[in-house]
């Protein structure tokens, strides 16, 4: 493990890699920009690889918060991509107030999300892709997807997946990786790779009964003359994180010495570049980076992190493209006697109203949202206030769904994943079948109604808080902590486990949550095949109808001890 000095000096690196963008600073202080500053950029080298990820069935343009809360633990406290707010501005030299500055934080959120508008959208990517490829040739060009593209979503859940891969296929990507993809069931899966017509990669992904790997791990290409291998990797908690039986008899995990042994190999085959096209989860993916040698660029995902440019830890370059479409990466690499000797490297945010939509992908796009475009945008309700999903502790989002599940199940305490995924409305707005799918989206929504004692919550919040703030990114699943409706709690991310959770009391009396006592409690997203209740986005439609105007009540609370 490095020490926070050595990755406090890597961060120190990325600021200069931000800095020499050609007028990044210009354009962000005229808080005025056009499709050609968003593609302005100092290209070089033979190969340009962009990369998209964690689109989460987004084919039209969102708005999307970025979070308020991204802690990090040990060598990572501090340091990129756990900054946010102003001291993400100031790290990055971003001036307050720019569209830059909107793209990247929660600063002043709302008046910036109505002066510049919704990020991402398809057709936009595609004018942008297509620019690009324009520009380098498509022959120096490779277009990567980094998985959990084809889930959150009505017309994602409806198709079961199969509007994205149609729309991807469009964008003509050159590999792919996978997460929540794995979530369709296997058949449903290995169906779609078909459909798709180029790799999914995947070196951790192994058949149990034969220790056989399920998908190639590497494929090869060669862009502007230089022979550029890439190396898959799946989401490695896949049957933890979610239900293990739609993946019966496949194992994941992060398996860094077959990492090692693919890129040794992809070597030996005569790639001068080696790019590791991942869903590990920025952190992971840093360690990584520390941990195996030969790897030139890793282009990560998961973690929807969005840094403005790739982060350099000893000769590796990490990249985190963000999510829901907002963004777009691009890494340029020059190679000179078989090796990478410059690079440089951007996020480009997807303004959808600085962008000219692509008229074929804009064509598709209507298409496959056609037989369902009248449910899509039928209205159910409207924002009270600020609804939104991402943040380490909470959401109004999810605190509207856990307020929802105590009233709709009767129960005392509510509970809902951390899940990242989920697009933003603006207080006022009204909220469509689209928008409330876009937070609950999945193949496994029950919504169960059960008992457990005070100490079975403790344990369950202990063990989550571990998954997420485990100083060995190697033990982290990557998402936020699971939202609490009902009762609030205190804790103390840098404690070890069974120490960080403490002081759980319930909203309604303000009595402590007592060990011994049994509590009704409801949740959703359940691992357990079994489980029995109404689907989340019924249970949510129906709430949200009944009350016309919704937002948080405010029956949760987490109290953070311990963190600067």
């Amino acid at each position: 493990m490095r020490s926070r000095r050595e990755f406090l000096q890597m961060a120190a690196v990325s600021a200069g890699y931000f800095a020499a963008i050609p007028n990044f600073a210009r354009a962000a202080a005229q808080q005025r920009l056009s499709q050609d500053d968003l593609l302005n950029f100092n290209s070089k080298g033979q190969v340009t690889l962009l990369h998209l990820t964690d689109l989460h069935g987004q084919l039209k343009p969102v708005y999307f918060r970025p979070p308020s809360e991204n802690f990090g633990v040990g060598a990572f406290e501090g340091i990129p991509p756990h900054l946010v707010g102003t001291g993400f501005l100031d790290h990055f030299g971003i001036p307050a107030g720019s569209a830059y500055a909107y793209a990247h934080t929660m600063v002043d959120y709302v008046s910036l999300a109505k002066a510049y508008g919704k990020l991402g959208g398809l057709d936009r990517t595609a004018t942008l892709i297509k620019a690009i490829r324009a520009d380098r040739g498509d022959d120096k060009v490779l277009l990567l997807d980094g998985g959990d593209t084809w889930q959150g979503s009505y017309t994602s859940l409806k198709t079961q997946g199969a509007d994205m891969v149609a729309a991807m296929k469009a964008l003509r990507p050159d590999a792919m990786v996978g997460h929540w993809e794995f979530t369709f069931g296997k058949e449903r899966l290995e169906e779609l790779v078909d459909e798709m017509g180029y790799p999914f990669l995947g070196s951790n992904c192994f058949d149990t009964e034969w220790e056989e790997r399920v998908f190639d791990s590497t494929a090869y290409f060669e862009r502007g003359g230089i022979k550029v291998a890439v190396i898959g990797q799946h989401f490695p908690y896949t049957p933890i994180a979610n239900p293990r039986h739609l993946v019966e008899g496949w194992s994941f995990g992060i398996r860094p010495d077959e990492i090692q042994n693919n890129v040794d190999e992809a070597r030996a085959n005569g790639a001068e570049i080696v790019v590791l096209l991942s869903h590990n989860g920025f952190d992971v993916d840093q360690k990584l980076a520390a941990d195996i040698s030969g790897i030139d660029v890793i282009l990560t995902g998961h973690t929807h992190d969005a840094v403005p440019a790739a982060i350099r830890i000893g000769k590796t370059l990490v990249l985190s493209s963000g999510s829901h479409g907002k963004y777009l990466g691009r890494i340029d690499l020059k190679v000179e006697g078989g090796q990478v000797v410059d690079a440089s490297s951007t996020l480009i945010p997807v303004f959808s109203d600085v962008i000219t939509p692509d008229p074929e992908m804009a064509g598709l796009i209507d298409q496959l949202r056609a037989p369902y475009e009248a449910d899509c945008n039928r209205v159910i309700g409207t924002a009270g206030s600020l609804l939104y999903r991402r943040g380490n502790f909470n959401g109004s989002w999810d605190d509207v769904i856990c307020d929802a599940i105590r009233e709709e199940r009767d129960v005392e305490i509510a509970f809902s994943p951390g899940f990242r995924w989920g697009t933003t409305l603006l207080p006022d707005q009204p909220i469509t079948i689209d928008d409330m799918y876009t937070q609950t989206s999945m193949n496994y929504p029950a919504v169960y109604r059960t008992e457990m004692t005070g100490a079975q919550i403790k344990a369950m919040l202990e063990d989550v808080c571990d998954n997420l703030f485990n100083p060995n990114p190697y033990y982290q699943q990557g998402g936020d902590m699971v939202r609490v409706g009902g009762m609030s709690y205190e804790c103390a991310p840098k404690e070890t486990i069974g120490k960080r959770i403490d002081n759980m009391v319930l909203a309604k009396t303000g009595a402590p949550v007592e060990a011994d006592k049994r509590y009704v409690v409801g949740g959703w997203a359940s691992v357990n095949p079994d489980t029995q209740g109404p689907a989340i986005y019924d249970l949510l439609e129906n709430y949200i109808t009944r009350k016309k105007v919704v937002q948080p009540s405010g029956a949760g609370h987490v109290k953070v001890t311990g963190m600067s």
